[in-house]
């Protein structure tokens, strides 16, 4: 079959494509931009020595007789004319400059991104000095260039000298204060600082401790430290006797680092007239000194107390839980009987044996441990799940096989009268009031009946997930009661994510004490998906804000900075601080991304992966983590996973990678996979008139001005924002507004359809119509709202325009 060929129209497409692609191509446009450089540069510097004498010849460009004695000739006083004596006047140099540099980029093939950043600043350069030479020397024109003139003349109308003076200085001050990052701290840092000579010995203590954190420690010194001391050649080749000279004056020693000022004692020799110099230091062994500094301070002040602003919080006692009256499990000595006689004989029907079985009752279902004889294969028994289910008549049961580390397997069966399982019961046992962790979590009870207490900080980030009514939102205020109950305000803080608007709200009153928000907002606990794209994203600012504490700080992760500022090893006048835990909860985390898609994505992706050393941690929770919910960046930092009771084991594979959670009877039954292991609990059941009185307890006591405040973050705006003239508009502007209210749907995809027009027009089209107040702004992935109901309205707005 014959090859079809290509288009001529695409063949000389590809040719173009190839053609800008070409290295060659770059080479050559770099010469050109670096050598027109050149050749601009040279015209600038040729137009200053004969500007007078080229004037007259520059309205004859045509007349060969006539001749210029620019270096460069006609063009040369032409483009220079016009760049200096019209334009920028001395700035102007900045163009050849930038233009020569942009053509050595493209020749040596580097990155343009420093280009586009010397080439804003340069312009910006260039207007300010135009201005300021117009303002500063305005007898020389030529120097600032007609723009600087006239743009000098123009705002003296308006602002007057003395304020065009302060304008000139404002942005002067402002560019040095962005460019070199200069904060009020920094500039003390550098202010010279007096110093004070003391002729008595001084040991270092804690007297020497300055206002600004750091110890002066003098030590004499002679008055005279200056020695003329004749010295010979051999003298200088092999120093037999060295002169150990005074100490220096003063040294000053940071606790965070150690310096040593050098004194130099200048020895100047007569024969032969040679002067030599002898540097002499004070060397200390710099840990050490900041170790005993540090210590001493400890001894004296104690270490240093993250809670002592709120030094009388109470934490909630376990009277405001409810007792759900006994909790011991009852043993039901006949089921569980029944049960046995069941299963074995069940599997004796399949022609397996059975060498022993033995029951552990838990609080909703009970484990039967069988041993089968020798030969019987395990898959045998495990296909066998429905069939025992249907002889128990049971509600679902899950087969174990095996047990890890036990060489039983494991049939779970649920109990025909369930126990509750209480917070207060969890909270109250000597697992979690004696737990050494940092952020631990009581999830509920396994199937033997311990209390399961795991540490958040190792996991480090919690995925839930399952059906509608089946326990999550009780999950969530299991775990955050669990850290109301064990962590101070100080240490702990949450950002509250509720899509639902009611699941959350009741941590609203202990705002001031546990809840961290963006600065300017009304309500800590986050509903609007705006604010939660802010929020997220202003965490990432706070995660990378904590990365560069913890550099400066040369410790791996929060624990060690923390324990490193208790200790007063880092001083906060060089921005340290006491960094308390974020933790981040979301419910309903697909509407999320429905609603906003990538804008939330990414910056999750960003937190799951890199906030776990700074402290941060996500508690996700979800009806069915499937791909387009949660992608694979996402769930690979989720290795701890929470799965209550799902519709299919489809559902079960996704969420936990395992069968299983098709099988749970709900109410709070779940399994948690920790990665190596899944364990099947029975969440702690916390209602809500619990959580009512714990944070009404929480919220009646002392606390801090404000919520815990995040980094601000100013996010991009989408829409246009500009005014068009309606001189500008499209002509098919007035047939495009029609289209959009009779369909009541703002979108490009609709114009292009219905008028057959390019993606770029559409779009044109659709801004001019957010401009005229149709259409509402740019929503992300969703179609504009429509402004306008119905085509009366349309007619009555498009009449008026045209009338003013």
């Amino acid at each position: 079959m014959a090859k079809k060929k290509k288009s001529p129209r695409k063949v000389r497409k590809n040719r173009l494509l190839r053609f800008f692609k070409s290295k060659q191509t770059h080479l050559g446009f770099g010469l050109f931009l670096s050598l027109f450089g050149v050749f601009l540069l040279v015209s600038f510097a040729s137009f200053f020595m004969h500007w007078k004498a080229d004037q007259s010849a520059l309205g004859l460009f045509a007349e060969r007789q006539v001749e210029v004695k620019n270096l460069l000739g006609k063009i040369g006083a032409s483009i220079s004319h016009f760049f200096l004596y019209k334009g920028f006047g001395i700035s102007a140099f900045f163009i050849p400059v930038l233009l020569f540099f942009t053509g050595l980029y493209i020749i040596l093939n580097l990155s343009l991104k420093p280009i586009r950043k010397f080439w804003f600043w340069g312009v910006i350069a260039m207007v300010w000095i135009a201005v300021a030479i117009g303002f500063f020397v305005p007898k020389y024109p030529l120097f600032s260039g007609v723009i600087g003139y006239e743009i000098n003349d123009y705002l003296k109308v308006f602002i007057g000298k003395t304020g065009l003076f302060l304008v000139l200085l404002f942005t002067l001050l402002a560019y040095l204060v962005t460019r070199f990052k200069l904060t009020p701290e920094k500039i003390q840092a550098n202010l010279p600082k007096k110093k004070t000579k003391s002729t008595k010995e001084h040991t270092v203590g804690l007297d020497d401790v300055t206002d600004d954190g750091f110890i002066t420690a003098a030590i004499p010194e002679k008055p005279d430290s200056t020695l003329d001391v004749p010295i010979t050649s051999d003298e200088l080749e092999e120093p037999k006797d060295r002169v150990e000279p005074e100490k220096p004056v003063e040294q000053i020693i940071s606790p965070l680092k150690t310096e040593s000022p050098i004194k130099k004692e200048s020895l100047q020799v007569e024969e032969p007239k040679v002067e030599v110099k002898i540097e002499v230091e004070k060397t200390i062994e710099e840990d050490h000194l900041i170790e005993n500094i540090s210590n001493k301070l400890v001894e004296d002040f104690g270490q240093f107390d993250p809670t002592l602003e709120l030094s009388e919080f109470k934490f909630p006692s376990l009277d405001l839980l409810k007792d759900y009256g006994s909790e011991n499990i009852t043993i039901n000595q006949e089921e569980l009987e029944a049960n046995k006689d069941k299963i074995v004989e069940t599997l004796n029907n399949y022609k397996i044996g059975i060498a022993s079985i033995k029951a552990t009752i838990g609080p909703t279902v009970t484990l039967y441990e069988i041993v089968p004889d020798a030969g019987v294969r395990i898959s045998k028994i495990k296909n066998l799940e429905d069939d025992i289910a249907l002889s128990l008549a049971a509600l679902g049961i899950r087969i174990i096989a095996p047990i890890p580390g036990k060489g039983t397997i494991g049939i779970e069966v649920p109990n025909t009268n369930a126990t509750i399982v209480s917070m207060k019961s969890v909270l109250s046992t000597q697992k979690f009031q004696n737990a050494n962790m940092e952020l631990p979590l009581a999830l509920g009870k396994t199937i033997s009946n311990e209390t399961f207490i795991i540490d958040l900080v190792k996991m480090p980030h919690l995925l839930m997930a399952g059906a509608t009514g089946q326990g999550k939102s009780v999950g969530l205020n299991a775990v955050l009661t669990s850290l109301l109950y064990k962590k101070h305000p100080a240490e702990v803080k949450f950002v509250l994510v509720d899509p639902k608007k009611v699941e959350l709200t009741l941590y609203n009153k202990i705002e001031r004490h546990y809840l961290a928000k963006l600065p300017d907002t009304e309500e800590a606990i986050i509903t609007d998906t705006n604010k939660v794209i802010h929020t997220l994203n202003s965490l990432c600012i706070e995660m990378d804000n904590r990365y560069d504490l913890l550099k400066d700080a040369y410790v791996r992760n929060i624990k060690e900075y923390n324990q490193k500022f208790k200790n007063r090893k880092l001083n906060p006048e060089n921005g340290h601080t006491y960094l308390p835990y974020i933790v981040l909860v979301i419910d309903e985390f697909a509407d999320l991304i429905m609603t906003a898609g990538k804008e939330v994505e990414t910056p999750i992706a960003r937190l799951a992966q890199l906030a776990r050393a700074v402290g941060i941690h996500l508690i996700v929770a979800t009806q069915r983590p499937s791909v387009n919910v949660i992608t694979g960046i996402i769930k690979a930092n989720f290795p701890v996973r929470v799965a209550f009771r799902v519709t299919s084991k489809i559902d079960s594979r996704t969420i936990l990678d395992a069968q299983g959670a098709d099988q749970l009877i709900g109410k709070g039954d779940m399994l948690i996979s920790t990665g190596n292991e899944v364990v099947r609990l029975q969440c702690a059941f916390v209602d809500t008139p619990e959580v009512d009185r714990i944070t009404d307890y929480i919220g009646s006591q002392r606390a801090y001005a404000s919520a815990h405040l995040l980094p601000e973050y100013i996010g991009e705006e989408n829409g246009t924002g500009l005014d068009i003239d309606i001189e500008d508009r499209d002509k098919l502007f007035e047939e495009a507004a029609y289209i959009i209210v009779n369909a009541q749907q703002g979108s490009a995809s609709l114009l292009q359809r219905k008028l057959k027009l390019g993606y770029n027009r559409a779009g044109r089209i659709i801004d001019q119509l957010e401009a005229a107040g149709i259409v509402g702004p740019f929503e992300g992935s969703k179609a504009r709202q429509v402004l306008i109901t119905d085509v009366l309205s349309l007619d009555e707005l498009l009449k008026n325009e045209k009338n003013n």
